[in-house]
């Protein structure tokens, strides 16, 4: 286990960042291997329980269920990647981290990836998989759902297709490192340049393979282009080192101004997704546990 600071422990993300000049296949295969890696003793020590469930059409989720998770409580998750990589194998170790959290059960769902398919096919799935779970008996009231990163914009995208067909809204929405705002505008993604781990090149990489000929400001895709009223309330965490922590920063502010209750928590000297490397960061096992007590207290209602 590596046990570093924050600062050493940034040096070892930097040297295994995806690379956006490689071939896509090396960069997924890589991706998956070293954040398994990274979250191996918890998947090794824990009493867990994973169930697959096809939901349609080749969309798939996985259960992941511990001892004391309670049935009628559901964290509906999805992973991040750039909307280009990750899946819930990649991401599992974070999924029983928030099982264990939260008392809940967590739905973990593999969503379609660009460039094979590119947006709205992310929105779409992560809408047919809130459908799925509340055909299959579970109650809006007991759902909520949660993602890092790309997964944390799919959270606030299904938030807002949810509203607007008119389905019935979960009680909460969890984003951790969201992607708010596509055309990158705050003024974080150039200070911190050096102090996130993640690459502006990747992050512009996803305009040019997950929206290929799209408007940036599609609010699907962008949610901070989007009307926010109406939605129901957000518990967000960034990082200060963060590329993003600006355009975080600012969607928040929009949603609280629309009438959102939205709990934010901007963590100090934390970069892009710290939550996943809670094995090697203190700060990532408090983010989880906060994050956990949140949803335990929504769903506890």
């Amino acid at each position: 286990m590596i046990r570093e600071s924050p600062e050493d422990f940034l040096a070892t993300l930097k040297s295994h960042a995806p690379d956006p000049k490689q071939p896509l296949v090396s960069v997924r295969q890589d991706v998956s291997a070293f954040y398994a890696g990274m979250q191996e003793e918890t998947v090794m020590e824990s009493d867990h329980r994973l169930e697959g469930v096809a939901i349609r059409d080749g969309l798939r989720g996985i259960w992941v269920s511990l001892p004391d998770s309670l049935t009628e409580r559901v964290i509906l998750f999805f992973h991040g990647g750039c909307f280009t990589s990750g899946s819930s194998d990649s991401h599992l170790g974070l999924c029983i981290r928030l099982a264990r959290a939260s008392r809940a059960r967590v739905f973990s769902v593999d969503y379609r990836l660009a460039p094979e398919h590119v947006f709205p096919a992310a929105v779409e799935d992560a809408v047919t998989a809130y459908r799925f779970l509340i055909a299959k008996g579970y109650s809006p009231h007991h759902i909520v759902p949660v993602g890092i990163s790309a997964g944390g914009t799919l959270v606030l995208s299904l938030l807002i297709s949810a509203r607007d067909q008119g389905l019935p809204l979960p009680p909460a929405g969890v984003c951790m490192s969201p992607v708010t705002d596509l055309l990158f505008s705050g003024e974080s993604f150039l200070r911190n340049r050096d102090r996130d781990w993640i690459s502006p090149e990747q992050l512009h990489a996803i305009c040019t393979t997950y929206l290929p000929g799209h408007d940036v400001k599609d609010p699907l895709a962008s949610p901070i282009y989007a009307r926010l009223a109406g939605l129901p309330r957000l518990y967000v965490q960034a990082g200060t080192h963060e590329l993003l922590v600006s355009d975080i920063g600012a969607f928040v502010d929009k949603a609280r101004w629309a009438g959102v209750p939205v709990q934010a928590e901007i963590w100090e000297g934390m970069f892009h997704c710290w939550q996943l490397f809670a094995e090697q960061l203190p700060e990532g096992q408090e983010a989880i546990g906060q994050a956990g007590a949140f949803i335990e207290d929504v769903l506890g209602r």
